[in-house]
């Protein structure tokens, strides 16, 4: 069983940071003057040209570097982090203001009344004629 790491596959890095930047690849395309196509090849292929990768990394907002070095692994380190740590300000975490569940029944017996409203409204109707 052989141990070499395999090469990065610099297409699905570009694909995969133009995914998280939610862009498309027409919109990609566009902003560096080239078909939705050639995306497309590009994104399917291991290896791109220096010249195109900077042109790409320019639409993206990123480095090339950062294109070449992209892994999933980082990024869902990053979320994850960003989230836990967001949720706490000074110590202590945000906390919901109201009940959830009290809003649910309020709506619920909104609800209700509306429908005894609609039927009491139908029976005067059919009284009416």
């Amino acid at each position: 069983m052989s141990t070499a790491t395999k090469p990065k596959h610099i297409g699905r890095n570009i694909s995969r940071i133009r995914e998280l930047r939610g862009m498309k690849q027409e919109a990609l395309a566009i902003a560096i003057g080239m078909s939705q196509q050639t995306i497309s090849n590009i994104e399917g292929s291991e290896t791109v040209d220096d010249e195109k990768l900077n042109a790409i990394a320019e639409a993206l907002g990123v480095s090339a570097e950062a294109i070449k070095n992209f892994s999933d692994e980082s990024v869902l380190n990053i979320i994850g982090n960003t989230y836990h740590d967001s949720n706490v300000v000074n110590g202590s975490a945000y906390e919901c203001n109201f009940n959830p569940l009290d809003k649910v029944v309020e709506l619920y017996e909104r609800l209700v009344q509306a429908e005894k409203d609609k039927v009491e409204y139908l029976e005067r109707l059919m009284k009416g004629k």
